[in-house]
């Protein structure tokens, strides 16, 4: 897995892979340039009931468009992009042209002075004060915390036990994100824990199947007051712990580096940590439930990983010095999260006319660039549902961002480090005590929500390894 993203660029935005630029598309007058195809809709809602109904097959009909594809959703125009070079014009080359897009005017602002909703200088003002938490001597730094959570979760596990991988997985995460940005150990199991309920809220309101995502939420729906219950718990137990911090501020967590600068509001810091506390724990654990429910119907791919966890461990408990020789994890990695990218689909709206892929998209215009579709098209990938870890190995010319599970450009995944350290560790201390043996459907049915969500519980039978 990559430890930096592609295509990167300085705050500036400034462009240096070879893009649309290189072909003149991206400097043509805008109103010469035709509008991009697309379905035609209803009166009204536009497209928005074939998008509820079905988002996934809504997009294999949209790409028989093109790459660059008009539609209408809840009042809003949206150009679909499925070519990489417009995915990466978009994200690393005018990245101050294409604004991130999270639907916040729908009221899914759950942190809105946060890292993920702001703009401009206050986010380039956070960026910077947070960089320093996520260096590679900071996140070594939190190696052995991991591997002890994910010791305590194989303690856990008893032979012949069905466990609900998603489940264990989110409370895994949670425990180690706890520790890194705060310093205390998390109660996933209490019926009282604001971050479990408050993620699953979140998810809950971003489920586009749901006509209820697309209503604000200052509307009285059950959903919308469950989420404004949930969200008020998940602040004060937050600033709950900011005051516990402030009167001991000498710790060496996330929550302490941010109460040592100038440069952030109490706000600021408040939302940060509700935005890391949400994304960092989601995100990391759908990645695992995903890549051990791969495992547990390929033998071969989890025979193939115990044999490079023998050769690299030799007995030994995983460490960080391990890390850079774990070449097949990673790959097993890269190939679970290009099947099941976590966050599946990002959003950016256009801040002026612009020309993509020679076509005309407006100002206003919301463009989205799907994982989920990109990371298995035929066009870059041999055979794309298939689950082979070894693609990776191959010296295959591949556009950069045909693959982009953490984001791309200045604004990429700022916790993608920490993320892919903490699976890979997590990988190495599970897989080589335990056999999985997929008890529920081997292709789920997945709910498109804040994050790509399996509908039913991940179900396997772990059988522990003499």
């Amino acid at each position: 897995m990559t430890t930096q993203p592609p295509g990167d660029t300085d705050d500036d935005g400034r462009f240096d892979s070879a893009t649309e630029r290189s072909s003149g598309t991206a400097d043509r007058h805008p109103n010469a340039q035709p509008l991009p195809p697309g379905p035609d809709g209803y009166p009204i809602v536009g497209n928005t009931l074939e998008f509820v109904r079905d988002p996934f097959g809504f997009y294999d009909e949209l790409e028989e468009y093109g790459d660059v594809v008009r539609y209408r959703v809840a009042g809003r125009t949206f150009a679909a992009l499925f070519a990489p070079a417009s995915v990466e014009r978009v994200l690393v080359g005018e990245p101050k042209r294409f604004e991130r897009f999270l639907f916040s005017d729908l009221g899914l602002d759950f942190a809105p002075e946060g890292l993920l909703f702001t703009d401009g200088a206050q986010w380039r003002t956070q960026r910077r004060a947070m960089q320093p938490a996520f260096t590679i001597d900071r996140i070594r730094s939190y190696a052995d915390a991991m591997v002890d959570e994910a010791e305590r979760t194989a303690e856990s596990w008893r032979d012949g036990q069905p466990v609900a991988l998603n489940r264990d997985f989110s409370d895994l995460t949670l425990r180690i994100l706890s520790k890194a940005l705060f310093d205390v150990d998390a109660d996933p199991d209490a019926e009282d824990e604001p971050i479990t309920r408050a993620a699953r809220v979140i998810n809950e309101r971003g489920d586009s199947r749901r006509l209820s995502t697309f209503l604000p939420t200052w509307l009285p729906t059950p959903a919308n007051r469950r989420f404004r219950r949930a969200m008020a718990a998940y602040r004060d137990r937050v600033d709950e712990l900011i005051a516990r911090r402030r009167a001991d501020p000498d710790g060496d967590d996330l929550l302490s580096i941010l109460l040592r600068t100038d440069d952030l509001s109490e706000t600021e810091i408040r939302d940060n940590l509700i935005t890391f506390t949400f994304a960092g724990h989601e995100t990391t654990s759908l990645g695992l439930t995903y890549t051990c429910m791969l495992l547990a119907e390929h033998d071969d791919v989890a025979e193939t990983l115990r044999r490079e966890l023998e050769t690299v461990l030799d007995g030994e408990r995983p460490r960080f010095e391990h890390v850079p020789q774990l070449e097949y994890t990673e790959r097993v990695l890269n190939e679970a999260m290009r099947l099941y990218p976590p966050a599946y689909v990002l959003f950016r709206r256009a801040t002026e006319d612009a020309v993509v892929g020679g076509y005309r998209i407006p100002e206003g215009t919301v463009l989205s660039l799907p994982q989920f579709h990109l990371h298995t098209d035929e066009r870059f990938y041999d055979d794309p549902e298939a689950f082979r870890p070894e693609r990776w190995s191959e010296d295959r010319d591949r556009p950069e961002y045909a693959y982009f599970p953490f984001g791309g450009g200045p604004r990429h995944c700022i916790g993608m480090r920490f993320a892919t350290l903490e699976m890979k560790l997590v990988l190495a201390t599970l897989v080589r005590r335990f056999d999985l043996r997929l008890l529920s459907d081997p292709d789920p049915e997945l709910a498109v929500g804040a994050t790509l969500q399996p509908d039913e519980d991940v179900r396997v039978r772990v059988r522990r390894r003499s």
